[in-house]
């Protein structure tokens, strides 16, 4: 089931989404203070390309002082507004049955979008 989730979910945008994350996160590495930024985009570009039976969880390792201010800084730049596009996504989606599994996708990327320091993906 979540072979054929994940080839509906790049065939209806999850690959341009990807695109834009990864695009977003080469531009980000080009300056050393946009490579953490940079990195954070890559990483959900991996789960925006395959979301269906992956999860969002607090890493286990230990993060360091700086997630928090990180975490700060990219909600105010881009976290937020990321995060709203989700949430709406996953609120129009709910309202069909058939949109049920894909709106708790657009959740899952919702929350890692709005803090993504000191998230893994499993």
């Amino acid at each position: 089931m979540n072979l054929i989730g994940n080839i509906i979910w790049l065939l209806f945008g999850g690959l341009a989404t990807a695109l834009e994350y990864i695009t977003a996160g080469l531009v980000l590495c080009l300056t050393i203070i946009g490579i953490p930024f940079g990195l954070q985009c890559f990483k959900m570009a991996v789960l925006m390309l395959f979301p269906f039976g992956r999860e969002v969880k607090n890493s286990s390792q230990v993060v360091g002082c700086l997630s928090v201010p990180l975490n700060i800084i990219w909600i105010i730049c881009a976290g937020f507004w990321i995060a709203i596009t989700h949430l709406f996504f996953g609120i129009l989606l709910a309202i069909t049955i058939i949109g049920l599994p894909f709106a708790k996708q657009h959740f899952k990327l919702m929350h890692l979008s709005f803090m993504p320091f000191g998230k893994e993906i499993i």
